[in-house]
């Protein structure tokens, strides 16, 4: 009969949590799915599809059925060259959403955003994870994030919206992306942030050239940090398009799953995308391999 050994079965315990308000996620070997709900006029897939609310609470219950852990919320499009949004504007899109979606229960509502106001708005309103593209640069986001038991996504851009695909310029780019999560980590939990709330997006397609997207698609494991979880963003990306010579959207959605797969096979775990149902067959199928 063999003998239990809590130390080594602690040892070799590899399992990777994500804590966000009421929910935790064992990301060990079962990757999660963040379905995009984007209520704005104009994102760069699916602008306008989710602009009426009756609509986004249908699309909502669909993902949630079709297997969707967390339903991420935007209102305002992050897509090259967009325009800002005001800040009544997007609370004004966002909030009533966000009330709709909470009480659905079985997934966790994310917020969108890099106005702290409106991060501030939503976990009020019962949003369990703040979204932010730019990496919680505002000292004001980092406050409002330390003041609440959500999840945060961490993402990497160079530059902004409006300027982040004018020659994105790298020395190495995984190497300069570690150094961005590290200094992260480091400051979010100095600020009162616990390591177990945060995980990582590596913002494929923001501030990133076409090379640049594809190595940190091949070497996820390099660039990640504390032992956190890597978020992967590239549902219907541009590098989609560029890299098999076809510009429209809808013929992006089977290479998206491609690449899906490959992602979860490099240690992406949590993956945000538009088509909820063929992404989660997509992990599975990918995990009963591995």
């Amino acid at each position: 009969m063999s003998e239990c050994n809590p130390a080594k079965d602690e040892a070799n315990d590899t399992r990777v949590f994500w804590k966000a308000g009421k929910f935790t996620w064992d990301l060990g070997e079962e990757a999660l799915v963040m379905a995009i709900l984007n209520v704005t006029p104009d994102s760069f897939s699916d602008g306008g599809l989710h602009f009426d609310p009756v609509d986004t609470l249908a699309a909502a219950r669909r993902f949630v059925e079709e297997g969707a852990g967390i339903l991420d919320v935007g209102g305002e499009s992050t897509r090259p060259g967009a325009d800002e949004v005001g800040l009544e504007d997007e609370i004004s899109r966002v909030i009533p959403v966000v009330r709709e979606l909470v009480p659905l229960e079985s997934a966790a509502v994310s917020i969108d955003t890099c106005k702290a106001k409106v991060a501030e708005a939503a976990l009020a309103a019962g949003a369990a994870i703040v979204n932010d593209v730019t990496g919680l640069r505002d000292p004001a986001m980092i406050d409002v994030c330390a003041g609440s038991d959500c999840g945060i996504v961490v993402m990497h851009m160079q530059g902004n919206p409006r300027t982040m695909q004018k020659a994105p310029t790298y020395q190495d780019v995984v190497a300069e992306l570690r150094a961005f999560f590290e200094e992260r980590l480091e400051t979010l939990v100095a600020a009162g942030i616990e390591a177990e709330r945060i995980v990582f997006d590596p913002g494929i397609g923001f501030g990133k050239s076409l090379s640049h997207n594809l190595a940190l698609l091949n070497q996820v494991e390099d660039y990640r940090v504390g032992n956190r979880p890597i978020l992967m963003g590239l549902s219907r990306k541009s590098l989609i398009g560029k890299l098999l010579g076809d510009s429209e959207m809808s013929r992006r959605e089977f290479p998206t799953q491609g690449l899906t797969a490959l992602t979860r096979q490099r240690g992406a775990m949590i993956h945000r995308v538009h088509q909820v149902k063929e992404a989660v067959q997509v992990l599975r199928m990918t995990e009963a391999v591995l």
